[in-house]
């Protein structure tokens, strides 16, 4: 059967997923590998006063034990971010690079202090108990504000005020005269708590270096195996070259798996100390202390508004908590990306941002599904329902009267931001009906007389898709009358097994069970943006597309020298090239065999870089019941409707919207990082402090989609990844902000638990 856009196939991965024939990072074996053991710091700021392995180098099955000082008599290079400047302006961020072991001082409790390497890992556990370390406890500082104005806490000498990242954009001069002059001010100040990312298959490395080839051959569970390759080749001091990735199937990511990580580089530099293949993975208590976070966010929001209720102007002032390093992407997506968004939905004519991105005690900040558009739309959402009820709308009509027009298609906004296509109007409409607005009054009195209360909550968001700027694919014909689909995204659950060879399939007019995919392996492919930013389809599948027109005009060369006619009388449809007005035709594999044999084969490879990101946006609803004798929250119903431009895979997409509502709901009502405020501990370092939803915690979903085909790409996708964690958290907090506003409380930081409800309607009266 030939392969159609559009078709709701199953998931081709799933099988094998489901029955334990996937293969992980820990299903791999390798003979003779030995295992490593990170000992990381108890303390969030402490100065190492001794450090002693004596003991511990004796124990049974020790290997090596690396400390700071091996790592310097190495001459390893510290662990850069991967994006050092503003994208926008140029301007390089303040940091210092994170060493690849802590030397005299450790930053955060997790950051790794020694390496322990054993035949077993038992024996280096047991080993790694035996390494004396003397600790001085420092001041610490865990808040952002108090890092900011608190002076005589410095995490880096060389940083002024551990402020890394600073970023001003928008109208500062015209903007003070508009708010003077406005008929309304509405003012917020939110915080957007900071969450762990917690895939279920936790982070590590193998690393194999031959003898024979002299190169470091790592096996990851990670999302971009491009950037690692670059990555533990800088911190090597070799070659990209010298250096070969590789992920097997990957159990999750949601970007904490998007970048490196200090632990790669060590491995891959022991394995060749050692001569043999050492083995790291992380405990989840590990993962936990170690894995870079996401969110943080302390902002001040004002906006303006005339007696209609139009959107005036939009005054911003955020804190971001970039942790103690400042690595990856953060610098980019948690201040720049974020500046990004505001305005982008609503029609703002002038806005102001003022961010700053500040380095703590903490664990280090990197992206988490949705990264910058998550913080952002919370914000303006959350503004929008304070406006409503401080000037006297409704909540969706406010929001209808200020978003953009099908018309306006494509605008530019404040911030010089171009969205091509969208109708958001129609899919507001659309999530209000298919929620029944209409009918909330009568649920809700019939709640109130069972002495329960009801909210209803909206959210509008957007998201700027593309990640990496290129993506390459390399299309090769077999000799079984297959193809072979090498891809540089990467494949992390998301069913890439399923929509790549779909979409090939599709272009090409043939069964799709033709196409098999590879990819995650840089030695097979060169180059590749791996997987972030809802970036798949809208960059792999752009780039079959581009490759299909080459492979196509190849294939018509090769069919006129067959044919003894000209290029232009032939024509390619179905998977066959065919001589006008005859019965003359080859199939796209014949032509494949007449190409290998006139070594001039179709094999295809293609770079492509994108010229603008794609907007998926949509409208979700959210309805919430809450006892008020418990604080208890119950989500009765979630509806999201959704433009994702063409659907490759209905199927496919609405999985993606699932698992990221999911995540929204854990951000919205269960999950957050706490610290003690005296020793700067994580005191919700494990799942039995750490809640994240279950199955009874999430409704049906009621979703459609609005398919609005972007103009930006000949596929007309857009990313469909990360809308649910994007929108989720401000639609349930608009839900139960509404629920209980009969009690005075107009604000509420998440999480919302029940203990923080319980007593917000205890410090109040009805």
């Amino acid at each position: 059967m030939v392969a159609v856009i559009g078709e709701a196939s199953s998931r081709v991965e799933d099988k094998k997923f489901l029955t334990g024939a996937g293969k992980y990072l820990d299903d791999l074996e390798f003979p003779d590998v030995c295992y490593a053991v990170f000992i990381r710091s108890p303390h969030a700021h402490a100065r190492i006063l001794s450090l002693s392995t004596a003991i511990a180098k004796e124990m049974p099955g020790v290997l090596d034990i690396v400390t700071a000082d091996d790592v310097e008599l190495s001459k390893l290079n510290a662990l850069k971010p991967f994006i050092q400047e503003n994208p926008n302006t140029g301007e390089r961020f303040s940091f210092v690079e994170q060493p690849l072991l802590a030397q005299n001082i450790t930053r955060y409790q997790g950051e790794p202090i020694v390496l322990v390497i054993a035949a077993t890992l038992a024996q280096a556990l047991d080993a790694s108990e035996r390494v004396e370390i003397e600790y001085s406890p420092l001041p610490h500082v865990v808040d952002v504000k108090e890092a900011v104005s608190h002076k005589s806490i410095k995490l880096n000498s060389q940083i002024d005020g551990n402020i890394a990242v600073k970023w001003n954009t928008g109208n500062s001069e015209g903007i003070e005269k508009v708010f003077d002059n406005a008929d309304q001010v509405v003012s917020l100040s939110i915080q957007n708590q900071r969450i762990v990312t917690n895939p279920m298959e936790p982070r590590g490395v193998v690393a194999d270096w031959s003898k024979r080839t002299g190169r470091y051959t790592l096996y990851g569970s990670s999302q971009n195996i491009h950037v690692m390759r670059t990555c533990v080749a800088d911190m090597l001091g070799v070659t990209e070259e010298s250096v070969r990735f590789i992920a097997p199937d990957v159990g999750g990511g949601f970007g904490s798996k998007n970048f490196c990580y200090t632990e790669y580089g060590l491995i891959a530099w022991i394995s060749k100390k050692l001569r043999r293949p050492v083995k790291w993975i992380a405990s989840r208590s590990e993962g936990f202390l170690s894995d870079h976070q996401g969110r943080d966010h302390q902002s001040e929001v004002q906006l303006a508004l005339g007696k209609d209720g139009k959107f005036l102007a939009l005054k911003v002032t955020s804190y971001a908590n970039l942790g103690a390093y400042l690595v990856g992407s953060a610098g980019g997506v948690q201040v720049v990306q974020y500046a990004n968004l505001p305005g982008t939905v609503y029609n703002v004519p002038v806005i102001e941002l003022k961010i700053l991105g500040v380095l703590t005690n903490t664990t280090p900040i990197g992206v988490f599904r949705g990264p910058g558009y998550a913080e952002a739309n919370l914000i303006i959402e959350r503004i929008i329902d304070k406006a409503a009820h401080q000037c006297g709308f409704d909540r969706a009509e406010l929001r209808r009267m200020n978003l953009y027009k099908a018309d306006d298609m494509p605008f530019t906004n404040a911030l010089g931001g171009v969205v091509d296509s969208g109708n958001f109007p129609k899919v507001l409409d659309m999530a209000l009906k298919k929620a029944d607005y209409s009918g909330f009054n009568a649920r809700k009195k019939k709640m109130d007389l069972n002495g329960l209360l009801r909210g209803i909550g909206f959210a509008y968001h957007i998201k700027g898709t593309g990640g990496a700027p290129d993506e390459n694919v390399d299309v090769r014909f077999n000799e079984d009358a297959t193809i072979s689909l090498i891809m540089g995204t990467q494949s992390i659950g998301q069913g890439h097994e399923t929509t790549f060879p779909q979409i090939l399939a599709s272009q090409l007019g043939i069964s799709k069970n033709k196409v098999v995919l590879a990819s995650s392996d840089t030695d097979r492919i060169a180059f590749g943006g791996g997987h972030g930013s809802s970036r798949s389809t809208y960059m792999g599948g752009t780039a079959i597309f581009n490759a299909v027109q080459d492979i196509i005009s190849k294939g018509k060369t090769i069919a006129a020298n067959e044919f003894e006619t000209s290029v232009e009388d032939l024509s390619f449809a179905n998977g066959s090239f065919t001589v006008s007005g005859t019965d003359k035709s080859l199939s796209i594999f014949e032509v494949a065999e007449l190409g290998r044999n006139l070594k001039h084969p179709l094999d295809t490879y293609k770079k492509w870089t994108r010229e603008a990101m794609t907007f998926p946006n949509g409208a979700h609803v959210a309805e919430v019941e809450i006892d008020p004798d418990t604080g208890i929250v119950k989500l009765k119903s979630y509806t999201a409707v959704d433009d994702y431009g063409v659907l490759v895979n209905p199927s496919i997409v609405k999985g993606q919207m699932h698992g990221a509502i999911a995540q929204g709901v854990g951000q919205a009502l269960l999950e957050t990082v706490i610290y003690d405020e005296s020793s700067a501990q994580m005191l919700t370092g494990s799942f039995m402090d750490y809640a994240v939803p279950r199955a009874d915690d999430l409704p049906f979903y009621e979703t459609a989609f609005e398919s609005t085909p972007c103009a930006t790409n000949p596929l007309g996708v857009k990313g469909c990844g990360e809308a649910g964690t994007i929108a989720a958290p401000s639609a349930i907090s608009s839900a139960i902000i509404d629920a209980l506003r009969p009690f005075g409380i107009t604000h509420i930081d998440g999480p919302a638990t029940p203990e923080k409800i319980w007593s917000l309607i205890r410090s109040t009266s009805r």
